[in-house]
């Protein structure tokens, strides 16, 4: 998967570009508006991630562009911007997601993956694996078509097992997907833990063909049986 990454913030940039490439992305990046629009135009992408304040230009442009040549698809703006209308005229111009700084690289993952997942699933808002699916709008998990009941918590939880299905995912960085900017709470750490072990008890209480391993002292994998 290639992702171009348009910012400016030179640290910014590279915590982004190492976390990307450590998930495996091909990543390239533009600090400047006309590096941006060329990169994008000439080339294809899987994944935009656009900030709004660039110099010599604007992100908003940017789209406008994108979207008259019909490569809008699969943007997330990035932008300390944190304006309705900002939002507004981003997603009006075909970007997927709107993302405010400061954030945190685990929840920047998640949304990229998300953007990816709905591409490969051409739109729909639902992954399956096995015989478990997950409605990520209805907020539903089924097994085998029958409903099983879950908490905001173990869906969230879920939600980021499956978008990372066979990856190793870790404490802090599943804590932080949950729990944000209090994700080093300790007491998170231990909810992390019972979260898990309740979703465990209701996937295996069913026909479901998949499982959280556990990678003893490091973190947890979800994998298909």
């Amino acid at each position: 998967m290639k992702i171009l990454i348009i910012e400016d913030e030179q640290q910014l940039l590279s915590s982004i570009q190492q976390s990307l490439e450590k998930e495996t992305f091909l990543v390239e990046t533009a600090i400047d508006y006309h590096t941006a629009l060329e990169k994008a135009l000439v080339y294809e992408y899987d994944c935009i991630l656009l900030d709004i304040m660039l110099p010599k230009g604007s992100g908003l442009d940017i789209l406008k562009i994108l979207k008259r040549e019909g490569k809008s698809d699969n943007v997330i703006i990035i932008s300390a911007k944190d304006s309705l209308d900002d939002k507004l005229a981003g997603l009006e111009l075909g970007a997927d997601d709107y993302l405010t700084k400061p954030f945190h690289l685990a929840e920047l993952n998640a949304r990229i993956k998300a953007v990816l997942r709905r591409k490969d699933l051409n739109g729909t808002n639902i992954l399956q694996i096995a015989n478990a699916k997950l409605d990520f709008d209805s907020r539903q998990f089924w097994v085998n078509e029958v409903m099983v009941s879950l908490n905001r918590k173990e869906f969230d939880v879920l939600y980021y097992f499956m978008i990372n299905k066979d990856r190793l995912v870790t404490k802090s960085a599943l804590a932080e997907h949950v729990w944000g900017d209090h994700s080093d709470n300790a007491d998170n750490f231990d909810f992390v833990y019972y979260q898990i072990k309740n979703l465990r008890k209701k996937i295996h209480s069913t026909t479901a063909d998949i499982e959280i391993e556990s990678i003893y002292g490091i973190g947890y994998k979800l994998v298909a049986l």
